[in-house]
Formats: structure tokens, sequence, C-alpha cells
């Protein structure tokens, strides 16, 4: 397990799927993810859950984000791992919206990205943001994160082409 200020991240159990359930389709959540806009049944989310439980792929890993009395908060995970150039792209959700704006998101990258640089040796963890998820956006520049491009008009979204920003964190960088 690991500990930030406010959050712990853990493996994922299959006991998370009712958690999981609890806002996978509700659009002001996942309006910002890329699991695109379809609904999800629970039973393909069981079934992504036991692939990601198993952690059969060195190259995708996922944790739960909880808060230190641990209520189930959403998770967060490094995908396309590529340890030979050092870098990952880092993505998370809080699901449970009463926890919006507090902290908890920052706070629980915050403590993936020591782990990453610390332990996995990575260099640079990247991420895309839609250009506008201002929250997102603060929550990243405050760890250090910077732009390092933009498409625009790139992303279909709710009937509107959205842009999409890339930001980048080097390991020296991170606040």
């Amino acid at each position: 397990m690991l500990y930030g200020e406010k959050t712990r991240l853990r493996p994922p159990e299959m006991t998370d799927l009712d958690n999981i359930m609890a806002w996978i389709n509700d659009r002001e959540v996942t309006r910002n993810l890329a699991i695109g806009f379809w609904p999800l049944s629970r039973k393909a989310e069981e079934a992504w859950l036991a692939k990601t439980v198993e952690g059969s792929d060195p190259r995708n890993r996922v944790l739960v984000i909880e808060d230190l009395q641990g209520t189930y908060l959403g998770s967060i995970g490094l995908h396309d791992i590529d340890m030979r150039s050092g870098v990952a792209e880092v993505g998370i959700v809080i699901g449970r919206k009463d926890y919006w704006g507090k902290g908890y998101g920052t706070d629980a990258l915050r403590t993936l990205l020591r782990f990453a640089f610390a332990n996995l040796r990575l260099r640079k963890v990247y991420l895309k943001v839609f250009g506008s998820n201002a929250r997102a956006q603060k929550s990243y520049a405050k760890l250090g994160f910077k732009v390092a491009g933009r498409l625009k008009e790139h992303e279909l979204k709710e009937g509107e082409y959205e842009d999409v920003i890339y930001m980048e964190l080097f390991r020296d960088e991170l606040k």
C-alpha cells in the first residue's frame, strides 16, 4: 500500500465492483475519461476488473484510491509503461463527487508519482486532459506538469469537438 497525506493507494479487489458501478455510468464523473460515452454493463466492468486484479499486463497498472479511513474514492494508474525509455501515461478518476475539489486527487497523484519516480525509476510521466477540464489542469500544474502540446478540436465529446492537451512531468520537476 502507498500512503499520501490524505489518501492511500492499494491494489484493486473484486469486492471493489459495487463501488465502481456506483459511478461508472455517471456522465458527470466519466465525461472527462477516455472510456467513451457508451454505458458499461456490470458484466463488462467485472471482466475489466478481473483482468486488472490479475495484474498480468506489466505495462498497465491500476490502484484503488481510498481516503485514510478506507473509503473508496476512485482509481489511478500508470499505462503504456515503457521501462526502457522510462516513461508512462497516468490516468486518474475520483468517482465520489462529494470528494471533488478537496485535494484527494492531487494527493493520490503525488503519491503515485513519487512511487513511479523513486521505485520504478521512471524519468517522465505524461497525461492527456480535455481543454475544458480546468479543475484537472490546475491540479496537474500544482504538481509541476507542463503543457507539452495541444491537439485542437481533436475529440468529439457530447456533440462538440474538444481540444486535447498533453502534459508532462519529469522526475526532477515534481513539486
